[in-house]
């Protein structure tokens, strides 16, 4: 069966090939369809589904993947979420990753558009963060980077799908 995950991100493509190891995984550049860097959970959450929608019909698909990073505003503080979508026939499934607070300097420049990824190249002095630990990976000092959260998004789908496949065929 061909998997295809709607991003060519390695963090992400990755994340999927570990885990869905026994089938056939192809990364392909998809839009989300939601801002570049979304703002809630919400979006991040339609994000993941936007790209897992499109990357089954770009791919031509049995399975499409989409994983979405993304910030939560709330009051005064500024956490890190991210989440994972899995697509096949009808069916969407979803999972959520673990969520970690952000500097609050951050905030002003977020909500006036600049993405996550450019605040940590300016923060660390390091480019391309996004397709290495992520912020998560800075913020927890290399315990646990974005391919580590973005598995972790995976192995929920993949448990998920195969429960639902399970139920499925007992019927």
């Amino acid at each position: 069966m061909k998997i295809i995950i709607g991003s060519l991100n390695p963090t992400k493509v990755g994340a999927v090939k570990k885990v869905f190891n026994q089938y056939q995984v192809e990364g392909i550049n998809v839009p989300s369809n939601v801002s570049n860097q979304p703002l809630t959970d919400q979006e991040t959450m339609h994000g993941a589904i936007n790209r897992a929608h499109n990357a089954r019909i770009a791919g031509e698909s049995e399975i499409g993947i989409g994983l979405e990073g993304g910030v939560i505003i709330e009051n005064d503080r500024l956490f890190l979420c991210n989440w994972g979508a899995l697509v096949y026939e009808n069916e969407v499934i979803l999972a959520s990753g673990a969520k970690i607070l952000l500097p609050s300097e951050f905030i002003n420049e977020l909500r006036n558009g600049t993405e996550l990824a450019v605040l940590m190249e300016r923060y660390t002095n390091e480019k391309d963060i996004r397709s290495k630990e992520g912020a998560v990976g800075v913020f927890t000092n290399g315990r646990i980077t974005r391919t580590e959260i973005f598995e972790h998004i995976c192995e929920l789908l993949l448990g998920q799908y195969e429960f639902k496949k399970r139920k499925e065929d007992n019927n």
